[in-house]
């Protein structure tokens, strides 16, 4: 009887805690690891959400920029800190191609790294030299087999790379890959005409488009793009399954308290839906994208799968 009646107190005693524990979090700043230099779209929606989410928490969320091998250096370092949830990582599509990519990784995107939010997408589009006789990508197949179609990208095993493989691979045209050092270094010898197409974010391609010098030819989502309302999908031009798009997300160490992962979830979440936040996501050519957990755990795991294949097929290796 006295057992049972002490069970019962200690109960009791430790309810309160359970209770408190997402409550008290986050007690001390909230580091905020973003595995790409400053600048870059990672970054640019690291920053319009660390401080909004610092006045949310009443802490400071700092983003704490860690490049290096592709964004696994950051990665690697987030996937070893303690899983408190005062550590988060930024991700993106990057992420989900290194797991195939890189023969070895000090980290596993699935099994060191929990899902907290997928924060935003932004589909990839097709775009090419205005000296191409083609206004859409069936024209560009049959201009494939007169002359040789070169395309850039931002380097071996890039998104701009791979994607650029898929498409060749699911419309049917041979086109040779030429790799540089950036997605920037890219787009400017596709607007000189060195090479003849090239696959890229909206943020990096539209501005050239809007002032002549490339034309977008397609874009790799299922709607149109606010940013290219002329421009037919893939879908809409027969190829109904080509939907590929550059994405971000947060990701917090495994073994972070799923309190503490649901709470940064709803706070992050709510923030993402305020207009001021979404207006500025939306002009770096990003759609809001937010799901639960479970969600964006499913996401990961089907784009781990789906680049995988795409590696492959490519032989794309980093080392």
């Amino acid at each position: 009887m006295r057992l049972t009646m002490l069970l019962r107190l200690l109960s009791l005693a430790v309810l309160p805690c359970t209770l408190t524990h997402a409550a008290e979090f986050p007690t001390r700043p909230i580091r905020y690891v973003v595995a790409f230099p400053p600048g870059g779209v990672n970054d640019a929606i690291a920053r319009i959400l660390s401080q909004r989410m610092s006045d949310v928490f009443g802490v400071q969320v700092i983003v704490d920029n860690r490049p290096g091998a592709g964004g696994n250096l950051g990665s690697e370092l987030v996937a070893k800190a303690s899983p408190d949830g005062h550590t988060l990582l930024n991700i993106s599509t990057a992420q989900a191609i290194s797991q195939s990519l890189y023969a070895r990784l000090g980290y596993n995107l699935e099994r060191d790294l929990t899902p907290v939010i997928l924060l935003a997408t932004s589909p990839l589009i097709v775009a090419i030299h205005p000296g191409v006789n083609a206004r859409g990508v069936a024209d560009l197949v049959a201009v494939s087999k007169t002359q040789p179609i070169r395309f850039s990208s931002g380097g071996i095993g890039t998104i701009s790379h791979l994607s650029g493989e898929m498409l060749s691979r699911a419309v049917g045209f041979a086109a040779i890959h030429v790799p540089y050092k950036g997605g920037g270094p890219a787009a400017v010898d596709l607007m000189a005409g060195q090479v003849q197409m090239m696959i890229n974010a909206v943020t990096d391609i539209a501005p050239a488009a809007k002032a002549g010098r490339v034309r977008v030819i397609g874009t790799m989502a299922e709607k149109r793009h606010p940013q290219l309302p002329d421009i037919a999908t893939l879908p809409e031009q027969g190829y109904k399954d080509f939907v590929l798009s550059n994405w971000v997300g947060i990701v917090a160490p495994t073994g972070t308290p799923k309190d503490r992962v649901q709470k940064l979830h709803t706070t992050i979440e709510r923030t993402m839906k305020e207009p001021d936040i979404a207006a500025r996501v939306v002009a770096h050519g990003f759609d809001s994208a937010v799901g639960n957990p479970e969600q964006f755990g499913r996401h990961i795991r089907s784009e781990v799968q789906r680049f995988a294949k795409a590696v492959k097929e490519s032989g794309a290796r980093a080392e």
